[in-house]
């Protein structure tokens, strides 16, 4: 059965409930789902709990439900890209869960991998580790993080089938593929969308069984969180100059 739907905004309506725990691909503005986001967005759902590395730029990505006051509370490990989001936490309207960044993607991995909680030396003596459990191994104190498991996770992917097999692009790909596992339903908006077959199998990164929903990248423009200014090369095309993709 084909996994593709056609109105995502309809789709997400079915899923979305104020208070829900929501993990979302991306880093920056890179391999967001931006389209995913805005249907968040118009939705209107309040109450949420973001997981997020973090919470894009001020009107952009993630940002945009910042800007219509959705989020209640947010697990990152980065945010000072936005200004909105400093101003929300100050003024107490908004909830921050700090998580080092390889904490928070193993979180999200141990999630999806059904592993409830895992212990890690990172934080160990800092206010990261105020309040958790701790255990002493082989002479070494580590804290305990627990698995994150959302109720929905939206991710962007290159390219991904009718079965919903993803694969991604350089570093878009980034927390998009451990965001897919985490969530109990999961819905990918792919920019090449191909019938089933038409990937290497050798070349999947998210099998198709972690996702339930498929939509079709709407092409809006991708904005780029910082730009550089330095002169391309004459004669050197933008890809091979690195451009962002």
């Amino acid at each position: 059965m084909s996994k593709v739907i056609d109105n995502a905004a309809a789709l997400l309506a079915e899923h979305l409930r104020d208070g829900m725990t929501l993990a979302v691909g991306g880093f920056g503005l890179s391999g967001i789902p931006r389209d995913l986001i805005e249907a968040v967005r118009d939705s209107g759902v309040t109450g949420l709990i973001v997981v997020s590395n973090n919470m894009g730029v001020d009107g952009k990505g993630l940002g945009v439900l910042l800007e219509n006051r959705q989020v209640a509370k947010v697990l990152a490990s980065y945010v000072g890209e936005n200004k909105l989001f400093a101003q929300q936490y100050l003024d107490g309207e908004l909830e921050v869960e700090f998580n080092p960044q390889g904490t928070l993607a193993e979180r999200l991995r141990a999630g999806g991998a059904g592993i409830p909680a895992f212990y890690t030396r990172t934080g160990v003596g800092t206010l990261v580790a105020e309040g958790k459990p701790h255990a002493e191994f082989d002479g070494e104190t580590y804290v305990q993080e627990r698995g994150i498991v959302a109720d929905v996770a939206l991710v962007h992917a290159h390219t991904g089938d009718t079965d919903g097999n993803l694969v991604y692009r350089y570093t878009a790909r980034n927390f998009n593929p451990i965001v897919a596992t985490a969530g109990k339903v999961t819905v990918a908006e792919v920019e090449h969308l191909v019938e089933v077959g038409e990937i290497h199998p050798d070349h999947i990164v998210t099998p198709g069984v972690y996702v339930q929903h498929v939509a079709q990248y709407s092409g809006a423009p991708k904005d780029i969180e910082q730009r550089t200014v330095r002169p391309r090369p004459a004669g050197r095309s933008a890809q091979q100059n690195g451009d962002q993709a």
